[in-house]
């Protein structure tokens, strides 16, 4: 019996402790405009416990009762305080101002990379990718993201990247949550994303949270902007090439805001006159060319209480490159058309409904699609007295994707933090259909020929699952352990993945820390690239019965110091196998699909290693930094170059960014970017040999067969450049004038785009007589010396 009173104590005991617990929870908004403020600091200072808000604003934190000293902080923001009495749970919505003046306010994330247990991961504050300088003068997130560590650019000019060693197609682009798969326009000049709608982008490079999945080297993880719930307000900038606008404002104040904004370049506006006079051959040739791309915006919210709150998101973006030409003959009865059109585009949309259950349990559900469409098409007609002629030619390829999604955010205690979910998502992928026709009409003969063929649509199913812990072991021990789990069915073949993902924080003391990582990923889709620019011809293709998923392992180590003065130094080792890693073989394309894609592919295994390392000036009127990678990747294909080891074609031994950004007074600022790297490794020809190369029946012709070495042994001259730009601001009755003028490739460095072999004429001395011999030379080809740009903004 008194075994039994002993028990009934403890358990009483029990819930005496566990009901001294309360729990605070609510949201971090902007005072002035309503947008939720993402990882916002929320501190206990007499318990030395804090949290973060989430992606959408939300916190919690889990308290004894009685007496607390509550901080809410954010990044350019005045600290609040609050002292209470804590009793039950509570619900604290906090509105925090912007600070008056920020000369002196950590410009980069909420959270110090020592504190953070999260490694690889990068915030960029859209204020920076503002004042950076950019090729033409245009804010561009992907040409920011080109000038950190570990992340490789290109070619001269493109916005594609890659990260410690993999390949393009391997980093998730995510627009709201929704997978963009082709994030350039111009041919990879620019990216898709409108600064003037970005809130917030983060870069992982590594050390992947459980909630991500999908592709193996990065995620880049871009949130809109909400839209401003108290006032109307806007901004437009007109530049050389393309202008672009935002607006935002209140629906219904407090409630529902919304937020649109746009872009669209004007060369084909602008070069209309100069190509149609230097092409005009006579009076009756009308020719019409040119190039252009547009993005769109757009996005609602409306908070129905503290509880729910629903938003709406979509953005549409298209490049399209167009000749069209008509020449006409009315003394000969002539007619000669021709109409040639390339474009390519994305559409996303979401839609997501935010419901917290409980002060301790909040969840996301959300509906998005996505299309993603390449459409070449050349139209061609000739008519001559009886005579007509057409000859037709369409291909299109693309995906579509519907997806349903719910995540949780789950706070069960002060050392404890879960996040969980499931995804569905229902793919259909055209790797590519050509569609020709032709139309003959002569003297009375009619010839119809309507052809459609190539690559049947894939339809395929995605589910992914996933589950993550945030978990305070001790005051200096941080973990976050999760575990995603992914199905992917396609062909009535079933692959399946387990990847368990680890990342842990030791803080040696309050400025130093060290990190590890461990995160295995599967990429259950491919890119075929036959280019050494971004173009639209590459394709998107599924895991198939014969095509396996990617696989990759990676491991990291690092350690972040922080300096008194303001300065942050970090450095981070990895190694990263990947596995079923795809090319085409030699000589294969995307045309001439008479035989399947998979026919023209090989399949491989990839691996990357190497170190990064970062200094940054966070504080001050003088902020950036300066970044050094050391790196190696290779890959290894069984059919190609003989089965040796050859380097990736974005193998870069050594790459150095240094940003700067200088205010010199509250009117004017100036930025730097300079960039040096490797260059490129490229396959070119060693040796050219005359031979009788075969022909029809017994005859044969004299050829020249070219000797090619090994596969991207050679490599380019060292890439560098030098951009500046200069930040005119002026505060006008109704708003803020800001003027950008900005060098790119200030020195005008001739950087290599790429290289081929010709040749030229010497002059060889001989006893008998001078003779001319010619030489094989290596030639280069630039393309962007020195660009000055100027645009024009103004914000109200």
């Amino acid at each position: 019996m008194k075994s039994f009173y002993l028990c009934f104590a403890l358990l009483c005991s029990v819930h005496l402790v566990l009901a001294q617990n309360v729990t605070i929870s609510g949201y971090v908004t902007d005072l002035t405009t309503g947008e939720s403020l993402i990882n916002a600091n929320i501190y206990e200072t007499l318990e030395k416990k804090g949290t973060v808000s989430n992606v959408y604003g939300f916190y919690s934190l889990t308290l004894p009762a009685g007496q607390h000293s509550l901080q809410f902080s954010f990044v350019g923001y005045n600290k609040q305080i609050l002292r209470l009495d804590l009793q039950k749970d509570t619900v604290i919505n906090m509105k925090l101002k912007q600070m008056a003046d920020l000369d002196e306010i950590t410009v980069h994330a909420s959270k110090s990379n020592v504190e953070r247990t999260q490694m690889s991961l990068i915030e960029l504050p859209t204020a920076r990718i503002e004042k950076l300088p950019v090729i033409l003068g245009e804010p561009d997130v992907l040409k920011v993201i080109q000038l950190l560590p570990g992340v490789q650019a290109g070619t001269e000019g493109t916005s594609g990247i890659y990260v410690r060693g993999g390949g393009a197609d391997q980093n998730l682009f995510l627009l709201d949550g929704v997978p963009v798969y082709n994030a350039s326009h111009l041919f990879g000049f620019f990216s898709v994303f409108n600064s003037n709608a970005v809130k917030t982008v983060n870069l992982y490079k590594g050390g992947f949270p459980a909630r991500f999945g999908g592709r193996l080297s990065s995620v880049v993880d871009i949130r809109m902007k909400e839209g401003n719930d108290q006032e109307y307000k806007g901004e437009f900038s007109v530049g050389l090439i393309s202008s672009r606008f935002s607006f935002e404002g209140p629906i219904n104040k407090g409630k529902t805001a919304f937020i649109v904004s746009g872009r669209r370049t004007y060369i084909d506006v602008l070069a209309q006159p100069f190509i149609q006079l230097a092409n005009k051959k006579a009076d009756n040739e009308d020719i019409n060319a040119g190039y252009y791309f547009y993005d769109l915006n757009a996005k609602i919210n409306h908070r129905f209480s503290d509880r729910d709150r629903l938003f709406l998101s979509m953005y549409s973006g298209k490049d399209k490159a167009y000749d069209k030409s008509k020449f006409t003959s009315v003394e000969s009865n002539y007619y000669d058309k021709y109409n040639d059109n390339l474009g390519w585009g994305n559409i996303t949309s979401a839609l997501r409904w935010n419901h917290v259950f409980s002060p301790k349990l909040f969840s996301n559900a959300t509906l998005t699609y996505s299309k993603y469409r390449f459409d070449v098409e050349s139209d061609y007609e000739y008519t001559e007295q009886e005579h007509y002629d057409r000859d037709y030619f369409r291909y299109m390829s693309g995906i579509n994707d519907v997806t349903a999604k719910i995540d949780f955010d789950y706070y069960p205690a002060i050392n404890h933090s879960l996040k969980y979910g499931a995804s569905n998502t229902w793919h259909t992928f055209r790797p590519g259909v050509n569609h020709e026709k032709t139309t003959i009409d002569e003297d009375g003969y009619q010839l119809d020929q309507d052809t459609t063929y190539g690559n049947q649509n894939i339809a395929a199913t995605e589910f992914d699952a996933y589950v993550e812990d945030s978990w305070n072991i001790t005051p200096r021990l941080n973990a976050n352990i999760g575990l995603h789990f992914s199905w992917f069915n396609v062909q009535n073949t079933n692959y399946t993945s387990f990847q368990p993902r680890l990342a842990l924080r030791y803080l040696v003391s309050d400025n130093l820390s060290v990190k590890a990582s461990y995160a295995k990923m599967s990429q259950y889709i491919h890119l075929l690239s036959s280019s050494t620019i971004s173009l639209p011809t590459d394709l998107w293709l599924p895991t198939t019965q014969n095509v396996k998923p990617q696989n990759s392992q990676q491991w990291a180590v690092g350690a972040a110091y922080n300096h008194k003065k303001g300065y942050e130094f970090s450095v981070e080792a990895f190694y990263k196998k990947m596995d079923n890693l795809i090319e085409y073989k030699p000589g294969a394309t995307f045309s001439g699909v008479g035989e399947g894609w998979e026919s023209k592919i090989e399949t491989g295994k990839g691996w990357s290693y190497g170190a990064e390392f970062m200094l940054e000036k966070k504080t001050g009127k003088t902020t950036g930094w300066l970044g050094y990678t050391l790196s190696w990747s290779n890959r290894k294909f069984d059919n190609l170059n003989f089965g040796e080891t050859f380097p990736a074609k974005y193998d870069r031994r050594h790459d150095v960014n240094l940003v700067l950004n200088h205010e010199v007074s509250k009117k004017f600022d100036i930025g730097l970017a300079w960039v040096y790297g490797t260059g490129n490794a490229t396959t070119l020809g060693a040796q050219d040999y005359s031979a009788m190369l075969p022909g029809m029946g017994r005859y044969q012709s004299e050829g020249v067969i070219t000797y090619y070495g090994g596969r991207n042994s050679y490599r380019m001259p060292a890439y560098h450049r030098l951009d500046l730009s200069m930040n005119f601001h002026k505060q006008k009755k109704r708003g803020v004038r800001t003027w950008t003028v900005g060098l790119y490739n200030a020195y005008s460095r001739q950087n290599p785009f790429f290289v081929y072999w010709d040749s030229k004429t010497i002059v060889v001395p001989s006893p008998e007589g001078d003779y001319y011999k010619r030489k094989p030379v290596l030639k280069q080809v630039s393309l962007f010396p020195l660009i000055p740009s100027v645009s024009y903004t103004f914000k109200f």
